[in-house]
């Protein structure tokens, strides 16, 4: 009998042990989790039931020293409605509202009289301040219910990559950016208030189960916030000095894939989307868009033809200024005939017939393959919506031509997003890394994923990426600006591009618009960030060497000072 009383007290206690860590994890739901959401229902004023409490999670940035800044969040505030059935004299009651927040009168006046409506909003977004003045008038059928609304504290900043909400019919939910491409994440669930200790102990089984929340986090970034605002600030000088269509630049950690800022200018403010007359504002053209890339893309023909090995950079070839190939003419921007020149002169000089000899030699599969290495045939899989599809049919054509033009960047149109990640392969060593703007998911239940940065495929040798960084280095050393570029301490790489723009439909090139170009990294043989700037139909100038080469360099001096980057040289 002994035996058996212990038996039973032991399996109580179990029983009582289990019930107890079970009651504990639902408090930590309710009191931790869902903290929020009981706190704002506590907080407000429901005589108007059918109207959900707003909340969301929030999106960060990352400075440099790891510190969180809220980059899309919620702000507190109030909705003003009035109750017709309570309501008395509707226009007395509207010189008192007006005096103290603008309502347009017809419409006050017409939501006001409606005596077969409880409630009737007249003014939404009310700072916390007003409402209190709003309140203090203490009007029968006239009420301030706390409210809460998407807030993005930064404005522009990165508006493109944090994105902005929307209707889609009768859903309010992320329409563009990272608020589109985590909607299940910062999405948060609400319902209809239940009793503290009902909602502990009804149905706790199923809730301990439930799921609506699990999935529920905030989201932190990889865009720096100075870095950000200090590029922007570049890009819209650029595209205002110029008059440029559109100019975009994103810079990123080679070897990594983490995108410390992404944007193009003109750009807009998600806490005023209204204000834009073209919802295609709110696209993100570095993601989504394909150009022509034009020089910026011989690096990788030289890369190709060194690790392949039909060339050196010492190689040599007769340049004639321009070469037939298939019944078409190719030249170099110039037509100017150079006679022997090396590979070295087909990078600083920026020759187009160069290229299109080294596509020669690899011969059209082999050419094809080392641009499928690089990454041109496939999209990025960045973590944001609608990443555009790479055009690179070209590549698949038996003809010669077209391989010729791939060489040195047109026939084949590329995202940005695209062409930063292959430049990277030469920047970084040789492997294929996977850009992202997604550093970390902290989940409402208590845990965060870390984003992944596993090292990426080889793609070309090591030696192969240090011959052509130090070509590269050579043309922003000695011949960009005539040398003048050269930074005493510290190696620079460079390549500078200018590209037709292809007619919409097809069928040729535009003769009055060009796209100009910009690749660099540093410092060139470790480095840390890699840059694309582009500017589609500047003004007043020819190359990409006259628009982009200053912002280029200004990026550069500053990352160098903000990030306090050792000398390498």
């Amino acid at each position: 009998m002994k035996f058996n009383y212990l038996n039973r007290i032991r399996l109580i206690s179990i029983f009582i042990f289990f019930f107890a860590l079970l009651l504990i994890g639902r408090l930590y739901v309710l009191q931790i989790v869902n903290n929020d959401l009981y706190s704002t229902k506590a907080d407000r004023q429901y005589s108007y039931t059918a109207k959900n409490v707003f909340s969301r999670g929030t999106i960060f940035f990352q400075n440099k020293d790891l510190s969180l800044v809220s980059a899309a969040t919620l702000q507190s505030g109030g909705t003003v409605a009035v109750n017709p059935q309570i309501l008395k004299d509707p226009e007395a009651v509207y010189k008192k509202l007006n005096a103290i927040i603008p309502v347009e009168h017809d419409l006050f006046i017409s939501k006001a009289t409606k005596k077969n409506d409880p409630y009737e909003e007249v003014a939404q977004r009310v700072g916390q301040e007003i409402g209190t003045k709003i309140d203090a008038l203490k009007i029968p059928g006239l009420q301030v219910y706390k409210d809460r609304w998407r807030f993005y504290p930064g404005g522009t900043s990165a508006a493109r990559v944090v994105g902005l909400l929307g209707y889609k019919g009768d859903a309010y939910a992320g329409r563009y950016g990272l608020e589109r491409q985590f909607e299940s994440q910062l999405e948060r669930k609400d319902g209809a208030y239940v009793n503290f200790f009902a909602e502990v102990f009804s149905n706790i089984k199923s809730a301990a189960a439930a799921t609506t929340t699990a999935n529920e986090a905030d989201i932190v970034t990889t865009i720096e916030p100075t870095v950000q605002a200090f590029f922007q600030e570049i890009l819209a000088s650029t595209t205002e000095k110029w008059n440029s269509d559109v100019t975009g630049g994103i810079i990123m950690n080679p070897s990594t894939g983490e995108i410390y800022a992404m944007e193009a200018s003109p750009t807009f403010d998600p806490n005023h989307p209204e204000k834009e007359s073209k919802a295609a504002i709110f696209s993100n053209p570095l993601v989504e868009n394909v150009y022509e890339m034009g020089s910026i893309i011989k690096p990788l023909t030289i890369a190709a033809g060194i690790d392949a090995g039909v060339i050196t950079a010492a190689s040599t070839y007769y340049d004639k200024g321009f070469v037939i190939i298939n019944n078409k003419k190719i030249s170099n921007f110039d037509s100017k005939e150079r006679g022997v020149v090396s590979m070295q002169d087909v990078l600083s000089q920026s020759l187009n017939v160069g290229a299109a000899h080294v596509a020669s030699l690899l011969g059209n599969k082999l050419f094809t393959q080392y641009m499928y290495d690089f990454g041109l045939n496939q999209k990025t899989n960045i973590d944001l919506p609608n990443e555009g599809r790479n055009l690179v049919d070209n590549l698949k054509s038996p003809r010669d031509i077209e391989h010729a033009t791939a060489s040195f960047g047109q026939g084949i149109a590329l995202t940005p997003i695209t062409t930063i990640r292959a430049l990277a392969v030469v920047a970084n060593g040789g492997t294929l890394i996977n850009p992202h703007v997604v550093k970390k998911i902290n989940y409402k239940i208590g845990y965060s994923k870390d984003t992944s940065v596993e090292p990426g495929p080889r793609m070309i040798k090591r030696s192969t990426s240090e011959e052509v960084t130090r070509m590269m280095i050579h043309s922003v050393d000695k011949v960009l600006i005539n040398g003048t570029l050269s930074i005493p301490n510290y190696t620079v790489a460079a390549k500078t591009g200018t590209a037709q723009i292809a007619k919409d439909g097809g069928g040729g090139y535009y003769d009055n618009q060009i796209l100009h170009t910009f690749i660099g990294y540093f410092p060139a043989y470790n480095p840390k960030f890699i840059i694309l700037l582009y500017s589609v139909n500047p003004k007043g100038a020819k190359y990409g060497s006259e628009t982009l080469t200053s912002p280029f360099m200004d990026t550069v001096k500053f990352l160098i000072n903000y990030y306090e980057v050792s000398p390498d040289r």
